[in-house]
């Protein structure tokens, strides 16, 4: 364990993946979803390294001057990031083998290419050559002077092809496994109450004898290997070029990023691993990761449900009490203020707001941020009809959303090509905030309304993300909205429109400011023996400033409370603080993604909701929001839900200095799973 005043960011992370690897460990989970744990756990792994070790790596390369702002040196954390995630693989592997054995017990087998039946083996070989033979190209690695650029999203199989009278000299292949294109489970012909299911790469195995087949060997081996790459753009300085044109190079670029991480089969050949390692140009410090039979285990996430005779009891989301059998949204929003929870409320009222928006004859514009859209995206088809219904539309595409670039793009040219203007963010900072601004005039009166979310405008992760959105035609908030899209439109006067905002809190321009006067405030009631309380719940908290803040302010006896699902960088346990610090995480079947912050403020309670964790890339590098929530009633929901979260004693698990991951044990008290009981809360409200 690492020394330092705070926790180090990146081994916080991986404790943070700990917690999910532990969801699949939990044999109370339904089988189904610990196998989508596992695969998350993959997919969480892949981003680290793309992005998190790649950074610390560019330290190293650059010297001295990367490290000015670490505790501890980039070698060195990237040191214990290789035993950690070692620890981790070995955990991951024992849980899979117990997951197997489970499948078992229901029936369900994951067969290999050496254990299939006659009948099975007729039908691969039809789907072989109907659907996968067409999608391979080999790669005969040896004859190829300059070694081909793995992608790093897919796997390969790195074949071994000899003859048993050694006749001719032995040669190493690659085949890249088309799992991007075709599904990575296949659904065998079983036997009655059986389900046999194959992988991709096992199907590639089997028919590795067609495959070379012209080559004259009889003796293969083939195991999966994997490459991960620096996934980080670089956007050059270049003025002359558009920032679409560097996002576009950088995206083909990336595919080109140094490798940060190399996964193999641990069953490799040693002759053929070591002919690998050397073309990639790798060396131990390259984070060599021994690991099963199995790689990208993130497709998981997608394993077929349908082999399963349980299937999922998670409950469908219902439309919230204030919108229930209305006419018109917009004309309850109007009214009064709602707040919608996700993915407990349904996420169709946001976009019937906006379907309503588009024929209402009385509005004239909607202005919209986007960050990541769902693949099919209702938001995108809503505002696309507005432009069709002549309203005037503004689209705010953050092209520089990871990983979602290329998508971004699309949008972006689908947009302008219906009539709508796009504004792609703003220079060295990412448009984060979650923001919908309808203009609608009536009778010689202009009306402002939209919404305020703490997460993505996307229907698809709306299912699975909790999240919270303010509806409302609240006019101090939304004239502030109104000022944020100012900024976004008008370059040349960008920053007096953002400190004009006089009730959303801002980033980068006064959220630092604010929050640290909110929590002075406690601090000072504290030394004057007031109640002073803070209650928090975000993704992440690793900025110093804040955590110091934080520190000082448990020291003066502010009681303070904390759910942090991710990155947690402050040190909880202090025999100086006057009332121990409660930080607890949950992680459960839906992703924790909410931000609220709640300050007893002298008794003047103030309550917000906001798209910013506390990081420094949110707090000073993007365009962040943090909005009060005025409305009495909600801010009793909101202090309510986080009154059973941090009750939880089923899911929660202490965030301590140690990052042990303990349970928060019910001792003899009643069990608390606080995403059920969020769900029961507020359904009770559809009633009451």
């Amino acid at each position: 364990m690492l020394k330092q005043k705070t926790i180090v960011r990146d081994i916080s992370w991986l404790s943070f993946n700990s917690r999910v690897l532990q969801e699949a460990a939990d044999e109370t989970v339904p089988l189904r979803e610990r196998i989508r744990f596992l695969g998350i756990f993959s997919n969480n792994l892949d981003e680290f390294f793309r992005v998190r070790v790649a950074t610390l790596k560019r330290m190293i390369s650059v010297g001295s001057k990367g490290n000015m702002h670490l505790e501890v040196s980039p070698g060195m954390i990237l040191q214990d990031i290789q035993v950690k995630v070692i620890e981790q693989q070995k955990e991951f592997d024992r849980i899979w083998n117990e997951i197997l054995r489970e499948l078992k017990k229901q029936k369900i087998f994951l067969v290999n290419e050496r254990q299939l039946t006659r009948q099975q083996k007729k039908f691969i070989i039809t789907y072989f050559n109907d659907e996968i033979r067409s999608n391979i190209v080999p790669l005969m690695i040896e004859s190829i002077q300059a070694f081909p650029i793995l992608n790093d999203k897919s796997i390969y199989l790195a074949c071994k092809l000899s003859k048993k009278d050694y006749s001719i000299p032995q040669r190493f292949a690659l085949v890249s496994v088309p799992s991007r294109r075709l599904s990575r489970f296949i659904i065998l012909p079983s036997r009655q109450n059986e389900k046999h299911i194959i992988l991709l790469e096992d199907v590639i195995r089997f028919c590795l004898p067609f495959i070379f087949s012209f080559f004259g060997y009889d003796v293969f081996s083939a195991h999966l290997i994997k490459v991960t790459r620096d996934a980080e753009i670089d956007i050059d300085n270049d003025v002359a070029t558009s920032l679409m044109e560097k996002i576009e190079k950088g995206i083909k670029n990336r595919k080109k990023g140094k490798p940060v991480r190399f996964s193999f089969d641990k069953e490799i050949d040693a002759s053929l691993l070591t002919y690998l390692v050397k073309r990639l140009e790798l060396s131990e410090k390259d984070n060599l990761i021994p690991g099963g039979r199995i790689h990208n285990f993130k497709d998981f996430i997608d394993f077929p449900e349908s082999v399963f005779q349980q299937k999922s009891a998670r409950k469908k989301p219902f439309v919230h009490p204030d919108l229930r059998n209305v006419n018109s949204v917009s004309e309850i929003v109007l009214q009064k203020d709602v707040l919608l929870s996700f993915p407990y409320h349904s996420y169709d009222s946001v976009t019937d707001l906006l379907r309503e928006a588009a024929i209402d004859p009385e509005v004239t514009s909607i202005k919209i941020t986007c960050y990541r859209l769902a693949p099919r995206s209702k938001i995108i088809n809503a505002i696309t009809n507005a432009v069709r219904n002549g309203k005037q539309v503004t689209a705010v595409i953050e092209l520089r959303a990871r990983f979602d670039e290329e998508a971004n793009l699309e949008w972006k040219k689908e947009l302008e090509e219906a009539g709508a203007k796009v504004l792609i963010g703003v220079p060295n900072m990412k448009v984060h905030c979650k923001l919908c601004l309808i203009k609608k005039v009536s009778k010689d009166r202009t009306i402002l309304y939209g919404f305020v979310s703490t997460g993505n405008l996307n229907e698809r992760t709306a299912t699975i993300y909790a999240d919270h959105c303010l509806l409302t035609a609240n006019k101090s908030i939304m004239a502030d909205v109104n000022r944020i899209f100012h900024y976004l439109e008008q370059p040349k006067a960008r920053a007096r429109f953002l400190r004009a905002c006089k009730t959303l809190l801002v980033s980068p321009v006064n959220m630092r400011r604010q929050l640290i006067q909110l929590i002075s405030k406690e601090i000072r009631s504290a030394k004057a023996k007031k109640p002073a309380a803070i209650t928090l719940k975000i993704n992440s908290l690793s900025d110093e400033l804040l955590i110091e803040k934080l520190t000082e302010a448990a020291r003066a006896g502010v009681e303070i409370r904390m759910v942090v699902r991710g990155i947690f960088c402050m040190l909880t346990e202090n025999k100086k603080y006057k009332h121990p610090v409660q930080a607890i995480s949950i992680v459960d079947e839906y992703l924790e993604h909410a931000r609220v912050m709640i300050f007893h403020n002298d008794g003047d309670e103030k309550v917000f909701i906001s798209s910013a964790d506390w990081m420094v890339r949110n707090i000073d590098h993007r365009i962040e929001v943090a909005c009060p929530v005025f409305n009495k009633d909600i801010r009793q929901e909101l202090k309510d839900i986080l009154q059973i979260q941090l009750s939880d004693n089923i899911k929660a698990r202490k965030l301590d200095n140690q990052l042990e991951n303990n349970y928060i044990n019910p001792r003899n008290t009643k069990k608390i799973r606080s995403q059920v009981e969020t769900y029961n809360y507020l359904y009770r409200k559809v009633n009451s």
